[in-house]
């Protein structure tokens, strides 16, 4: 069963990275189309549920994780943080003007260096 949850919580950390893919096209400049974005919001919303659900039954509910790891910790504060950053990048893109592009765009950025963060931090579990 903890296999079953490991590939769970990798498949939704794969669509937490479509969700960056996804709004990168705004951070370049190039709009995708209106489904696009919204699949990549709902990619989001699994994704980000899905990775801390089935994180903390990996953490919680089977030995080979500690949850008081440095490494899970410091995953789940970056995992918080993302939430609100993407939010601002949103209002940002949604503000449809040259300042608001701008802020979109650099908290698109901060929110995938955050994710990228969190991914060396899943795979290399510093201070486990």
């Amino acid at each position: 069963m903890e296999t079953t949850f490991i590939f769970l919580h990798v498949l939704s950390a794969f669509a937490v990275l479509t969700t960056i893919v996804i709004h990168s096209a705004y951070a370049v400049g190039t709009a995708p189309e209106r489904a696009a974005s919204v699949t990549a919001d709902a990619l989001w919303n699994i994704g980000a549920g899905g990775t801390i659900i089935f994180g903390l039954i990996l953490s919680i509910g089977y030995d080979t994780y500690d949850f008081f790891s440095f490494w899970i910790i410091a995953a789940l504060i970056l995992w918080l943080g993302t939430g609100e950053i993407g939010r601002r990048a949103q209002l940002g893109f949604a503000a449809g003007d040259a300042a608001g592009l701008a802020t979109g765009r650099r908290f698109h950025w901060i929110r995938t260096a955050v994710v990228l963060l969190i991914l060396v931090l899943m795979v290399w579990k510093p201070g486990a």
